[in-house]
């Protein structure tokens, strides 16, 4: 090599790594002065990496990645325990307030908060949302126990004593516990697992014969055993219209509503309390499932980069193809959309709280006090 092409490519990399500054400078002022150039954003979940939250988790993360001024990494951890509440808790102390490090929540977490349980030593008004996801849910059974259901009529099921994994009394997973106990059926929970995965493998395994997983999780671990005739859908949760009444989930069109067999089954009623305590821990739990949240002394330039890059990845014009498949049919809201679907999953009406703390101590002897 010659000097003089030494020297052009010297040239040409200072010329570079000039453009390249003046370009991340730019960037910079375009978005309020922040770039995240050269970081790390670690996008913590506080569940295991088998469930539906490691799936949004893991689908958002490279996109945030591309739209984040100064594209930073993304990586997502894994803080699990306490049904989420021990994660929730971590998050709580952090002061790591420059946008390195967002939160993502579910129903499971929001739960504990409504119901005022004693573990929790978090508040969700300390913190700052910039997306909220609904998702749904769906229950299924081993083929060998579908066909006990008389079409929609649930009676067929009463006779048999079910087991399934479930995160805890006070999760997201007591919309399922109250649902099939309005169904009359009889379900042992094994209290304890880390996520909604860790009730899949059970399902998988033969140690539970009934299990529910939200949409994402669903899509992509259970429909394979749907498909090779190992499970069959029971009903879903359902979706909410603009008028607040329960309707079909978008994603599972095909698959009755728990309102649906409710309807059909002598046994349960779709009114009076314990129905308006279902509808309303369903409503905090499913149409504002997961939300990513920043700490509450975050700088407000820095809120509005992660909701400037969020609106761009839902304006995508293969974002809807790519949430079908992934995540399922459901609104990804920011901006003031996210802040009143936040108040929708953290906030219950007193009654149905009060049903709710009295019900878990009847039937699992949970106490929140």
């Amino acid at each position: 090599m010659t000097i003089s092409t030494t020297r052009r490519i010297a040239g040409a990399v200072a010329m570079l790594a000039a453009s390249t500054a003046m370009t991340g400078t730019a960037f910079a002022e375009a978005h309020g002065g922040v770039s995240f150039e050269g970081e790390t954003v670690e996008f913590v979940i506080p569940f295991s990496e088998s469930g539906g939250s490691a799936r949004w988790a893991n689908f958002f993360a490279p996109l945030l990645s591309e739209a984040l001024p100064g594209n930073p990494t993304v990586v997502v951890r894994y803080r699990p325990g306490a049904g989420s509440t021990s994660g929730a808790n971590w998050f709580q102390e952090q002061t790591t307030d420059d946008g390195t490090l967002i939160f993502g929540t579910s129903g499971s977490t929001q739960f504990p908060y409504l119901l005022g349980d004693p573990r929790v030593r978090y508040e969700y008004n300390d913190w700052q949302v910039v997306l909220v996801s609904g998702t749904g849910g769906v229950a299924y059974l081993p083929d060998e126990l579908a066909g006990l259901m008389d079409g929609l009529d649930a009676t067929g099921l009463q006779d048999t004593d079910f087991i399934w994994g479930s995160q805890g009394a006070t999760r997201l997973d007591l919309v399922a516990n109250l649902a099939w106990e309005m169904l009359g059926m009889n379900v042992e929970p094994v209290f304890g697992i880390e996520g909604r995965g860790d009730g899949r493998l059970m399902f998988e395994r033969g140690e539970a014969n009934i299990d529910y997983q939200t949409s994402s999780a669903y899509l992509r671990s259970v429909m394979p055993m749907v498909e090779a005739g190992m499970a069959v859908p029971m009903m879903t949760w359902g979706a909410l219209d603009d008028d607040g009444n329960i309707v079909r989930d978008p994603t599972f069109p095909d698959i009755p509503t728990f309102a649906e067999v409710c309807e059909a089954t002598p046994a349960c009623e779709t009114e009076g309390p314990a129905w308006d305590a279902w509808v309303a821990f369903f409503t905090a739990g499913f149409p504002a499932q997961k939300m990513i949240f920043l700490p509450g002394s975050t700088d407000q330039a820095i809120v509005d980069a992660y909701t400037d890059a969020l609106n761009e990845i839902i304006a995508r014009p293969d974002f809807a193809e790519m949430a079908e498949t992934t995540l399922g049919d459901y609104p990804q809201m920011t901006g003031a959309a996210a802040q009143a679907a936040f108040r929708l999953g953290t906030q219950v009406d007193d009654s149905a709280r009060e049903f709710v703390i009295n019900w878990l101590e009847e039937s699992y002897g949970v106490t929140l006090d």
